[in-house]
């Protein structure tokens, strides 16, 4: 993951019409998250099945880290929607990218990767379905910039704010060292991804078949630190982590209890110790289970 220091937390104001989750829920969150050793925490919660929604700090905007390789994954099967591409069409491997700033070439390190198995085939090619499920369920940082070459990052963009998304920002693949000194970073808040997850919960953010299969890839997450934890084991959750040492650490999900499916979004910066930032998102997960997925 790109783990140099990096935090930018702006104040946007929420709706005043959502709807909210019952009092306590809101206030226990609050108690929660105000105990936390962070520079800002942002939660979403919005059922799919009722009009209850949770919003606390959810317009605070926050480095995406690795959040942003969602709209990605939208963007990619909704070309395949199209005819633009096909999901068994191979690309080259490669390890170099053009800088948003300069165009000047970057390498993507595989030290800072939390996945280092696509390097060994530098030189050679990988269908877009593995590179997919690499960018998605082990969070591969080349998998990525390989599948933003071939969609681009302002078409991401678009389709996600087109989606609900209004505010996220998808300006580029990860480990853009000059990109990231000049402040062109990808950016999102806990309401965009929460708004992303729905419409492919709901079918919205590309055919029915091109959404189940999202979420299928998105259920087989392989790091499970934060929101699953807070869940009863067994319990279904479709999600994405993303995290940058010390800076931000977050997990966006769907959950699915038997009394119907919801959104969660939680989103932390500044908290020094991962430990620390896995209890948050596993403590407000939690929370969040026990209070609204008993059957009303």
């Amino acid at each position: 993951m790109f783990r140099r220091s990096f935090v930018l937390l702006v104040l946007l104001p929420c709706s005043p019409a959502a709807a909210q989750a019952p009092g306590p829920l809101r206030e226990q969150l609050a108690a929660r998250v105000a105990r936390a050793p962070a520079t800002g925490v942002g939660v979403y919660y919005k059922s799919l099945s009722r009009p209850d929604s949770l919003l606390l700090g959810a317009n605070l905007r926050f480095h995406a880290a690795s959040t942003m390789k969602v709209p990605v994954m939208v963007q990619i099967f909704r070309d395949a929607d199209e005819g633009l591409l096909r999901l068994d069409d191979s690309l080259a491997v490669h390890a170099a990218f053009p800088s948003l700033v300069d165009g000047s070439p970057f390498e993507v390190d595989k030290a800072d990767d939390s996945d280092s198995t696509l390097y060994r085939r530098v030189g050679g090619k990988a269908s877009i379905r593995e590179l997919l499920e690499l960018m998605i369920t082990r969070s591969s940082n080349l998998a990525t910039n390989l599948l933003i070459e071939r969609v681009g990052a302002a078409r991401a963009q678009a389709s996600a704010r087109g989606l609900g998304a209004w505010s996220i920002q998808v300006l580029r693949g990860v480990e853009d060292g000059k990109a990231y000194r000049a402040g062109l970073n990808n950016t999102t808040t806990a309401r965009d991804l929460g708004a992303l997850l729905a419409a492919i919960a709901q079918h919205r953010a590309a055919s029915p078949s091109s959404c189940e299969e999202m979420l299928r890839i998105l259920g087989r997450q392989e790091f499970n630190e934060g929101i699953p934890v807070g869940v009863p084991p067994g319990t279904r959750v479709a999600h994405k982590t993303g995290w940058i040492g010390e800076v931000v650490y977050h997990d966006a999900a769907l959950v699915y209890p038997p009394s119907g499916s919801y959104v969660l979004v939680v989103l932390t910066g500044g908290i020094k110790e991962d430990s620390v930032a896995h209890n948050l998102v596993a403590d407000v997960s939690r929370m969040v289970w026990e209070g609204v997925s008993v059957p009303r």
